[in-house]
């Protein structure tokens, strides 16, 4: 019997004995049927991160969560995987170890994730909430007057440029080379490597610019931090923190626009502000997460894991979206709108430590367009919208609206 009666078959191109492509075109437009592939493996599949690239990938939350909760067993420390891998390899600019929180395992992370969670405590929310609504102002002030727009290029993503841009203590002219260089190296292909390398830069020459003269900014603090990160440990922070920052908040804010500009009942009863907007954030992060493939292991020694023989030095993929997928399937929306039981955040000693703040940013942003622009109208069906090639993201192309001109400095419009 069908344990899961409700999950699609895999599509009939996909082999049980081949490895799931997660690189191919084919994933960006349909990755429910990638998923089921995956999952018709079992609660661990085998894929291709890259061509010639495998990986498991963990379909199950049961699974996934042993594995996240498990230190002892896995590491993220990725310098014997990558030891095999190509030096031109698309896919290492997400993957390479650098000396930093995401990849330490020990003491070593300890330390780096304190200064994090140290330096952005130091950001009150107020401050925040003023960061976003005035890289808001500043984007509908260049796209307000044509009464149409590109929500993911002209709004998600340049406004995520402007605001970590911001907290990490560069001027605004400087926001383009951010969001163009980690554009590129999410995205994989012939471009990750030249994109890995222009953001490499762009984080030199910010912690250069902090090293010679301080601000009140994430950087500065993180130079100073008590735990006395050296010069080269605070780049690979800011390295991570940016990037970690910057695309996966870009993807909630597009993907819960495409939603909920795609409901009209539900878009109601959000300008009307019957439902609010994190409701739709959180639906986001819970069926369509934006970071779908990542949350990274290796394993320390090969071992059986849920069934499935796990070698060494080999990534272990946690896919968030197929856990998202599936929970869709299963419950079909029966969740509370404020439950947060899915693994967005990932979870364990590795679980995002500034979830609130990525929230809060997420929310500001949407309800501050749509109180300048409260007539947003969609020009292309959902089911129609385009996805951005990749295997660790879920992420718009682009989302077209139209709307009333008008510009942020219209008087008494605006509550």
């Amino acid at each position: 019997m069908n344990p899961h009666p409700a999950y699609p078959a895999p599509a009939a191109a996909f082999s049980l004995s081949a490895p799931v492509r997660l690189w191919e075109d084919g994933f960006a437009a349909d990755p429910h049927a990638y998923y089921a592939a995956l999952r018709a493996q079992g609660p661990v599949g085998w894929a291709e991160l890259a061509p010639g690239v495998p990986a498991y990938v963990v379909t199950d939350r049961r699974a996934a969560l042993d594995l996240l909760h498990d230190s002892d067993t896995w590491s993220h420390d990725p310098r014997p995987w990558e030891a095999t891998v190509a030096a031109d390899s698309p896919i290492l600019g997400m993957m390479r170890w650098r000396p930093n929180a995401l990849f330490a395992d020990g003491d070593a992370h300890i330390r780096y994730r304190r200064t994090l969670l140290d330096a952005f405590d130091l950001v009150e929310p107020h401050d925040l909430r003023e960061r976003v609504h005035r890289a808001v102002d500043i984007l509908v002030g260049r796209f307000g007057p044509a009464g149409r727009a590109d929500l993911v290029t002209e709004f998600a993503r340049p406004l995520m440029a402007l605001v970590f841009n911001n907290l990490f203590g560069l001027p605004d002219s400087e926001s383009g080379r951010l969001n163009d260089s980690l554009g590129q190296m999410m995205e994989g292909g012939e471009q990750a490597v030249q994109g890995e390398a222009e953001y490499g830069r762009y984080v030199l020459e910010l912690v250069a610019a902090k090293s010679a003269q301080r601000g009140d900014d994430l950087t500065s603090r993180l130079l100073d931090h008590p735990a006395g990160l050296t010069p080269e440990e605070v780049t690979w922070q800011v390295f991570l923190t940016l990037g970690a920052g910057h695309e996966p908040t870009a993807n909630l804010v597009s993907n819960a626009l495409s939603r909920i500009l795609g409901n009209p009942a539900y878009y109601s009863t959000l300008t009307s502000g019957s439902r609010p907007v994190a409701d739709a954030v959180a639906e986001v992060l819970r069926y369509e997460t934006p970071l779908s493939n990542y949350g990274i292991h290796f394993a320390r020694e090969s071992l059986s894991f849920h069934g499935v023989w796990i070698q060494a030095a080999v990534p272990v993929v946690v896919s968030y979206g197929a856990i998202g997928h599936f929970a869709e399937h299963r419950f079909a929306g029966a969740h509370h709108p404020h439950d947060a039981s899915h693994l967005s955040w990932s979870a364990g000693n590795h679980g995002c430590p500034v979830k609130q703040h990525t929230l809060l940013i997420a929310t500001e942003a949407i309800e501050r367009l749509t109180q300048w622009l409260p007539d947003l109208d969609p020009t292309t069906e959902r089911g129609r919208l385009t996805w951005r090639p990749g295997p660790f993201h879920r992420s718009l192309t682009s989302l077209p609206v139209r709307f009333t001109p008008r510009t942020p400095d219209q008087p008494g419009e605006r509550a």
